[in-house]
């Protein structure tokens, strides 16, 4: 060998040599600064997201909280509005029955003055036909009736009278 190749064998070793250290000053460097930095961004990273995961679960949750509260309320609201139709057909029919039976009481109460009305109408014609009668009667009675035909008149019902006792 000659020292032209021991010169350059110790120059292939010094590069080999001074690559290994500076893959083993890496290493440390890696291992003793980067790996930390880096796994610690990781876990800030991985807690970031746990916490997101959290709230997104948190909101999932919520959420169908929520749409089951609103599916309630949409429930409650077709009750109410059933009831309502409900309550307000009995109040319709209430009111009806209740308008129907004052209509038929005041049916009954007109035709019940309407016969009173008649009957005292009636009354008041038959005495007025009655008193016109009479009055009629009197007038003829005093224009054909003379002195003799009333003491005629008065012995008949005299004697009718005696023939009924005796």
């Amino acid at each position: 060998m000659s020292q032209n190749s021991i010169y350059v064998q110790i120059a292939i070793w010094s590069q080999v040599a001074s690559s290994v250290l500076f893959l083993c000053v890496l290493a440390w460097l890696w291992f003793k600064f980067l790996q930390p930095a880096i796994l610690a961004a990781q876990e800030r990273y991985n807690k970031q997201v746990a916490e997101a995961e959290r709230h997104r679960d948190e909101a999932k949750a919520t959420l169908d909280l929520l749409q089951n509260e609103i599916d309630g309320a949409g429930r409650d609201a077709e009750a109410i509005k059933a009831r309502a139709d409900a309550q307000a057909v009995r109040e319709h029919d209430a009111v009806v029955a209740e308008t129907r039976e004052a209509g038929e009481r005041a049916l009954r109460d007109a035709q019940a003055e309407f016969a009173r009305t008649l009957a005292a109408a009636r009354e008041r014609l038959r005495d007025e036909l009655l008193g016109k009668a009479l009055a009629t009667a009197r007038q003829e009675a005093t224009r054909r009736v003379d002195a003799s035909v009333n003491a005629r008149l008065v012995d008949g019902f005299v004697g009718s009278l005696e023939r009924g006792n005796g």
